[in-house]
């Protein structure tokens, strides 16, 4: 795999100023943060794939979201996404965001996770790895996503 950090090694909000300049709508708030993996070499391939417009889905736990008091995301929200060493490697843009229970994500959902031969069969095992004790009435937020800079 080539080194995430291709874009210069920016921080998020060096990232977001130079995509700014780029974006053709008006101004918007970003977050910034990392895919998790367990290693540092997982998050960085999770953001290899999403520069690369691999990886266009992210899914995290309901609960998760709740429990801290984050809101959930929405569409049209802006992150820069952060490799393992918290530098900026792309900009992504929210499409489509659903909380559903875990066990009715389809096929065409965990394909644009863009991992793993992208089949619903990995999705579920790499996602009841992620989640320990997952059970299929569990929310999970499903964000569909694209990648807009670099």
């Amino acid at each position: 795999m080539a080194p995430v950090c291709y874009t210069g090694c920016m921080n998020a909000e060096e990232m977001w100023r130079s995509a700014r300049g780029y974006l053709t709508q008006g101004v918007a708030p970003y977050t910034a943060w990392a895919f998790f993996g367990k290693t540092g070499e997982q998050t960085d391939r999770l953001a290899f794939l999403a520069a690369q417009g691999v990886k266009r889905a992210t899914t995290s736990l309901y609960a998760d979201y709740k429990g801290s008091g984050d809101p959930i995301p929405v569409a049209g929200d802006y992150s820069v996404v952060l490799d393992a060493k918290g530098e900026a490697v792309c900009v992504i843009v929210d499409e489509k965001v659903s909380v559903v229970p875990f066990g009715t994500v389809d096929e065409a959902y965990a394909a644009k996770e863009g991992e793993g031969g992208t089949s619903l069969a990995f999705w579920r095992e790499a996602h009841r790895q992620a989640f320990p004790g997952i059970k299929d009435d569990d929310l999970v937020v499903c964000e569909e996503f694209r990648k807009v800079y670099p």
